[in-house]
C-alpha cells in the first residue's frame, strides 16, 4: 500500500508557505525526466513490478535505477 504524506499524525495542522511552495516548484521543473519510450516482454515488465513492490519503489523508477547504473558501469568500463 502507498505511503501518503496526508496520513502523517498532524498534517492537517501543517502550515504551508506560498513563497517556499513556488521555489520548490521551480526547483523540480529543472529537474524534469525527458519521457521515453521502451518495448518490453509483458512477463518482464511483470518481473520488475514485483521486484520493485519487494523494494517499494515504482517499478518505473527501478528500471531507470538499472538503465543509470548500467550506463555508469558501461562507462566505467571503457
Amino acid at each position: 500500500m502507498p505511503h501518503y504524506v496526508k496520513n502523517e499524525p498532524g498534517y492537517e495542522r501543517t502550515d504551508f508557505e506560498a513563497r517556499r511552495i513556488r521555489k520548490a516548484v521551480q526547483r523540480a521543473r529543472g529537474a524534469r525526466k525527458r519521457p521515453t519510450s521502451v518495448a518490453l516482454d509483458p512477463g518482464l515488465v511483470e518481473e520488475l513490478k514485483r521486484e520493485a513492490q519487494a523494494r517499494g519503489v515504482p517499478y518505473q523508477v527501478l528500471m531507470r535505477m538499472f538503465i543509470v547504473e548500467g550506463f555508469e558501469r558501461l562507462k566505467q568500463a571503457r
